[in-house]
């Protein structure tokens, strides 16, 4: 753990240090050494399935394949970020900097805690940076709505998680995730143990979010820079889901009768998430639709607790971390060049930028969940264990199923097709330096399909 950590902690001298001149080369090659240390966790195994150098740190196979997804996305974010970023003043440059370098210090630090306290203040942490970089480097006016509806839908949510964490302490006498288990089963039978049981649990939903406490995520992706958007997409929604994962066998002896309320809104939430996107004319928020709809079915696959929905649910978490972030960095290649979010201002790129169309292209099909990537595995895994909860579930998931596939091919269309407005024949062409961030993007998706047992090991 250490050996990624302490060369994340690395970064913050490096910022305030670097000569101007080498300040963003220093930064990436940094980040994209530490993501590839972190790569070293795939080879990992011990007996009982923890890895930890000391008693507040560790990695298991449920964790491991989050935190290579943060480290990952710290370069993509630098890389992605350069074109609007370095024509600010240098003190910024570094303050931008230092903000990504935070972020990335305190999601270790959530993924790899064994106190479920300690998971929680990183927990919390985490909306600090990602605040400033909403309301100090949004684009619109409407950033400051955005930054409060983010930080009070979070707090609201995270405050009864807080008070029902110290009554589980009370109650057990430990909050670690190593030997929790190993506690005696709480008897858990009152009227108050099943407001606990919420409490323990809206914190991660609302992060999700689960349709019905979604609103601040599209306000928030629209007025977020590249970077907000991707780390907002690809890592802390999968804090909710990582969280739910870790409390779900806690509260076991409940969970049967009280996940029907969530259970149907998760599922309702895929349908409705999508028939939004369809409807939607900014490019953003279509993507950011998109990932409430995902992350419904994610809240399903753990909520129903086999071992086929929960893999499914990492699956399709991992996944759908890189292929959200890919349209974010797409969404924001397309509006440098023609300064609008609108749809049917931006059409008709596939005659300008043809190489662009097919990362387009690939990253839709990725969404819409084509085989054989990786999306489609999770989706698989989690319907089918809905389905064996109960057949019914399919008619919501299968229609979930058709509305992706309609809004992922609505937005191919109308951004790539169509006569190109001319407004827009002069565009600069596609930089070296984006082709990459979407091979960056799209690789391990690739490599996921080879070898996939690198998230779905720990079932193992």
């Amino acid at each position: 753990m250490l050996k990624v950590l302490v060369p994340t902690i690395m970064l913050f001298p490096t910022v305030w240090l670097t000569t101007p001149k080498w300040l963003w080369t220093t930064m990436t090659t940094q980040s994209l050494l530490i993501a590839l240390t972190s790569l070293t966790w795939l080879k990992i195994n011990s007996e009982t399935g923890w890895t930890s150098t000391n008693p507040y740190l560790g990695t298991d196979p449920l964790s491991t394949p989050l935190l290579i997804l943060s480290c990952w996305l710290l370069p993509l974010m630098i890389l992605a970020s350069q074109n609007h970023v370095a024509r600010e003043p240098i003190p910024r440059q570094r303050m931008f900097m230092t903000i990504l370098a935070s972020l990335q210090t305190f999601l270790i630090m959530a993924f790899g805690a064994t106190e479920i306290i300690m998971f929680y203040i990183m927990f919390e942490a985490t909306l600090i940076p990602t605040l400033v970089l909403i309301t100090r480097w949004g684009n619109q006016t409407e950033r400051l709505t955005a930054g409060t509806y983010f930080l009070f839908y979070t707090l609201m949510g995270s405050l009864p998680l807080l008070v029902a964490l110290l009554f589980l302490y009370k109650n057990t006498g430990t909050l670690s995730m190593l030997i929790i288990h190993y506690s005696e089963p709480l008897q858990l039978h009152m009227w108050a143990d099943k407001i606990w049981w919420a409490g323990c649990l809206i914190a991660f939903l609302v992060k999700m979010p689960l349709y019905g406490v979604h609103i601040w995520l599209p306000k928030a992706h629209v007025e977020a820079p590249v970077a907000g958007s991707m780390v907002l997409a690809a890592v802390l929604l999968k804090l909710g889901g990582y969280g739910m994962l870790r409390m779900m066998v806690v509260l076991e002896p409940l969970n049967k009768d009280m996940v029907y309320p969530f259970l149907i809104l998760a599922l309702w939430g895929i349908i409705m998430s999508g028939s939004i996107c369809l409807r939607q004319t900014d490019l953003k928020s279509l993507i950011a639709y998109s990932s409430v709809s995902h992350m419904g079915l994610v809240a399903a696959g753990i909520m129903i607790q086999t071992p086929w929905g929960v893999t499914g649910a990492i699956i399709l978490m991992i996944a759908h971390g890189l292929v959200s972030s890919a349209l974010f960095c797409l969404a924001n290649s397309a509006y440098e060049r023609t300064h609008s979010r609108t749809m049917i201002l931006a059409r008709g790129l596939q005659m300008i930028l043809p190489l662009t169309a097919i990362w387009w292209f690939i990253a839709n099909l990725a969404n819409l969940a084509l085989p054989p990537l990786p999306n489609l595995m999770g989706e698989l895994l989690i319907i089918s264990a809905t389905f064996n909860w109960s057949p019914w579930t399919l008619a919501l998931t299968g229609a979930g199923t058709l509305i992706t596939a309609a809004y992922s091919l609505y937005l191919f269309l109308m951004t790539q097709r169509g006569p190109t407005p001319l407004h827009m024949m002069a565009l600069p062409p596609f930089h070296t330096r984006e082709h990459l961030l979407m091979t960056l993007h799209l690789a391990p998706m690739i490599l996921l399909i080879l070898k996939p047992e690198l998230m779905w090991g720990w079932c193992y």
